[in-house]
């Protein structure tokens, strides 16, 4: 209710100068009647307060010309009417009216000097509502020139003009508008552009206030649309940083877990499209001669006519693998209708019209290529030989550590074939040297024996039990030899020859084969070595009642797996013979291995590439 009569009271009061005369001798009218009926109880010397009263609303309402007038002609009254009058224009009949009007003239002053300060707080607090509302609006904002026209519609309305713009460029005055410049530190950040002419008050406001004030707004508004703009690019940095990250990430696990390489390669084709918004990818490797396989092929949809990966490609003059293996660095180029070739035939087949290659080098000398492909010039970014650099050493890696793998598979194969051709060289060497002499010597023996004559007895029982001690060192040797390698092995297969091992075991075994036909020699040597072990190390150590064997395909590989019903915790790392039984398991790719949990038995699977 207060601020409503104070918003009343300071508003301006717009009266012609006959009215406000009317208004104010209406005042002084009233003052007059209710000192006249005052004066009749109390003194007519105490009605000057009234009186000072009345030139305080004149002087509040209208000003102080009227203040003033209201003043004198209050003093008049008050002196010459209600008074007692004096003798006429003496000394002492002017002191009172003086000293009336005096007091009359400064209270009316105070009162104009305090409308012009009330209305003066309330234009101010009127501002800074608005600079409030404008703030909001600007600073709340995504897009700064998208608020202007709203903050202008508020303004001018608050202002009370029927033109008021607000732009972020230049304006030029014309006829019917004032410019004026909003400029922080020399620096023009935009133009207010209003009607001419103006009053001179709302002038000085413009000038005095509101410009400044939106000079200060439109600044901190900039400086913040270049902090949000600086953290969104901050934000799609970070994020892009930790996209980049996680990809590399997930290839770098490939290849520390030893996967393929073809694996790696689609894999590093896969993110590195992703990463830089390719819509395609492709790993070409350097073949013999000028030509190039494709080791892998990726693209954003997955449902253009792809190239078959394993292809060879000729390294045209201008093609971008040519261009990347000359120049040993990245380069890009434009898909034309000049440029030649299959890779820039596919291309623009497929809507291709820029491509970016970067070197793959592997202990210093070149391996190949890898390229990015997009639809439109603008998708590949200045950064994207930068981000696919990152991609290319893990490449680098992935081929390096597949070389030195795919070479110590190698000589750990050759190992042990030469290993496997030594024992069966032993085998048969035992079998067809010593074994056959020994042989010959123990017939040789017993031929002797029945030479010697009947009445010898002595003589003959020696050279009897000579003969039954050849007979067990040839059965030792053959023992030897089965252990070696069977012959029984080469030349029957893995079923007869486990078969004979389970027949010769002191612990009964249940054989179950599920294989058909003959595997690779060295497939069944290293199966028969796993088992004659096996059954060796229950019969001295696992106080088992049965053994169960098996043998079965799955898939490309051969599944071995012996279990018994001993007393287990077997340790793999005190027995040499399983541990060169594992070695020699994964020298041919495959797995070894052993779960011997105390007093539950003992089981060893092996699965071994077939190599059919």
């Amino acid at each position: 209710m207060v601020e409503r009569i104070a918003t009343l009271l300071l508003r301006p009061i717009r009266l012609s100068l006959a009215m406000a005369i009317l208004v104010s001798a209406s005042i002084v009218a009233a003052e007059t009647f209710l000192g006249y009926f005052l004066s009749r109880h109390i003194p007519a010397s105490t009605m000057g307060p009234v009186y000072v009263l009345g030139v305080l609303v004149v002087s509040f309402l209208f000003g102080p010309v009227l203040g003033v007038l209201a003043a004198i002609a209050s003093g008049v009254i008050l002196d010459y009417v209600l008074l007692t009058p004096t003798a006429a224009f003496t000394v002492w009949s002017w002191i009172p009216l003086v000293i009336f009007l005096t007091v009359a003239l400064l209270a009316g002053w105070g009162a104009v000097l305090l409308r012009s300060l009330a209305v003066e707080a309330e234009a101010r607090r009127s501002d800074a509502d608005l600079d409030a509302q404008i703030a909001r609006l600007l600073l709340r904002t995504e897009h700064l020139r998208s608020a202007l026209p709203v903050a202008a519609q508020q303004l001018g309305r608050a202002l009370g003009l029927p033109f008021l713009a607000i732009e972020t460029a230049t304006v030029a005055g014309d006829g019917q508008h004032v410019a004026l410049p909003l400029t922080v530190s020399g620096n023009r950040l935009g133009t207010l552009t209003v009607p001419k002419d103006l009053p001179q008050g709302l002038t000085r406001r413009l000038n005095e206030r509101v410009v400044p004030s939106l000079e200060a707004l439109l600044h901190a508004a900039h400086e913040r649309e270049a902090i949000s703009q600086a953290l969104e690019t901050s934000r799609d940095e970070l994020c892009r940083f930790a996209e980049e990250q996680a990809a590399l990430r997930r290839v770098a696990t490939l290849v520390a877990h030893g996967v393929r390489p073809s694996e790696i390669f689609d894999a590093v084709a896969g993110e590195v499209g992703r990463i830089v918004k390719a819509d395609f990818a492709l790993l070409e490797r350097y073949d013999t001669g000028p030509t190039v396989v494709l080791v892998s092929v990726w693209a954003k949809d997955g449902s253009a006519q792809m190239p078959t990966v394993g292809s060879n490609w000729p390294l045209e003059n201008h093609s971008i693998a040519s261009l990347v293996t000359r120049a040993g660095r990245p380069e890009r180029i434009q898909i034309t209708e000049d440029i030649a070739g299959q890779l820039a035939d596919w291309s623009r087949a497929i809507g291709v019209v820029s491509a970016v290659g970067i070197p793959i080098t592997v202990e210093g000398q070149p391996w190949g290529v890898m390229i990015a492909l997009f639809h439109a010039l603008e998708a590949a970014e200045q950064s994207v030989e930068e981000r696919m650099l990152d991609f290319t050493e893990l490449v680098t890696t992935a081929v390096a550590n597949a070389q030195a793998r795919d070479e110590l598979a190698a000589s750990r194969a050759r190992v042990v074939a030469a290993s496997d051709e030594a024992r069966r060289q032993i085998e048969c060497d035992l079998q067809d040297g010593a074994e056959q002499r020994l042989i010959e010597v123990g017939r040789a023996l017993r031929t002797v024996a029945d030479l010697v004559p009947e009445d010898l007895v002595e003589l003959r029982e020696r050279l009897e039990h000579i003969g039954e001690g050849m007979a067990l060192v040839i059965q030792d040797l053959r023992a030897l030899s089965r252990g070696i390698h069977p012959a029984i092995l080469s030349k029957s297969g893995l079923e007869p020859a486990l078969t004979m091992l389970a027949r010769h075991s002191v612990v009964p075994v249940e054989l179950v084969m599920a294989v058909e036909g003959r595997l690779p020699e060295r497939i069944e040597a290293i199966v028969y070595d796993l088992v004659f072990e096996a059954l060796t190390n229950v019969a001295k150590h696992a106080r088992a009642s049965i053994i169960c064997v098996e043998l079965d395909m799955k898939g490309t590989k051969v599944r071995v797996a012996v279990r018994d019903d001993g007393i287990g915790g077997a340790d793999p790392t005190n027995g040499a013979g399983l541990i060169k039984l594992g070695d020699r398991i994964q020298a041919l790719g495959g797995t070894f291995e052993i779960d011997s949990p105390a007093r539950h038995g003992t089981l060893l699977t092996a699965t071994i590439p077939s190599g059919r």
